[in-house]
């Protein structure tokens, strides 16, 4: 009987945990109908609250569930590569625990990639109904800045769940930068990939753990990650103002050979001197972002660190 592992993110999920137990619950049977086997991968990034302490009273109720508790809350990215190399199935899923992806659609994933024409079903949002105007704009605006940067296609609204063959998984673990990006990387190794849309879900309980900070973060995170755009945005913008800086120096020789050298002109000399000094600034911060990934992978360090966990093949 062939194997489905979902892997489910939480960080102080403990008040949607049981909704979630329950829908998966009817997916799991809906499954083993369909000749498959469920396994749930949970994996605590550090919570705070109860959630751990939920997802021991589910495993040891159901030995179809596991779990895996980090030391500390080392980010979602950290938490779905750990599940990505715990999860043993034919098939292996990515899913959030909010109930903002619908697990009945789960069975529908499976009839796709049991066809063999894709390696991977993955959901997006057709709307963003619910979500804030402001967070929904530069969404939008993100997506439309990596097609038009990044060589890897990330699509409008694309969610992190999604159901992927076994070969799939394995070219995604090849990959062992430590300044991850899921959606560039699952773009990034290829294969086809089959786009479920859905209207958008509201979360069942409890309140959102990306505030628009942490998703601007991580949002600059899959720029630099997947594009030196920015790097040659600022080469351009350097030369552009030599160039500049060029035809105001004959400018100024010009007028000063006609008209003579009046004092007069500082205060514009001031707004060039703090404009320049801005885009300086500013290039070099974006030069300081793509040093400081590098300075992150030559340490080594790990993505996460295992604090407990019932699976079999624990570090």
């Amino acid at each position: 009987m062939e194997l489905i592992s979902m892997i489910v993110p939480c960080y102080n999920e403990q008040e949607t945990l049981d909704d979630f137990y329950q829908e998966i619950t009817v997916v799991r049977d809906k499954l083993s109908s369909m000749g498959s086997s469920l396994e749930v991968i949970f994996i605590d990034d550090g919570s705070k609250d109860r959630t751990l302490e939920k997802m021991r009273a589910f495993a040891g109720e159901n030995p179809w569930i596991k779990y895996l508790s980090f030391t500390r809350n080392f980010g979602k990215e950290a938490a779905i590569y750990a599940g990505l190399t715990r999860g043993r199935g034919d098939f292996v899923g990515l899913m959030d625990v909010d109930l903002q992806d619908p697990p009945s659609l789960i069975p529908k994933m499976l009839a796709i990639l049991r066809d063999g024409e894709y390696d991977c079903v993955a959901t997006r949002r057709v709307n963003r109904r619910g979500e804030p105007v402001i967070r929904s704009f530069f969404a939008r605006a993100f997506y439309k800045i990596m097609r038009r940067i990044s060589d890897v296609e990330i699509v409008d609204g694309a969610r992190d769940y999604r159901l992927m063959s076994r070969r799939y998984v394995d070219s995604v673990l090849e990959l062992k930068e430590y300044n991850r990006f899921s959606k560039g990387l699952f773009g990034w190794v290829g294969y086809r990939t089959k786009w479920l849309e859905y209207e958008n879900v509201e979360r069942a309980r409890g309140e959102t753990k990306w505030s628009f900070f942490k998703l601007l973060k991580y949002s600059i995170d899959g720029i630099v990650g997947f594009s030196a755009a920015p790097v040659r945005f600022a080469a351009w913008i350097g030369l552009i103002f030599c160039v500049l800086a060029f035809i105001f120096i004959l400018v100024i020789i010009a007028r000063t050979l006609i008209f003579g050298d009046p004092v007069a002109g500082w205060p514009s000399l001031v707004c060039i001197i703090l404009l320049l000094s801005g885009i300086q600034l500013f290039c070099l911060g974006l030069l300081g972002e793509y040093l400081s990934k590098t300075y992150m992978e030559v340490k080594k360090r790990p993505l996460y660190l295992c604090k407990e966990t019932n699976l079999e093949d624990e570090d």
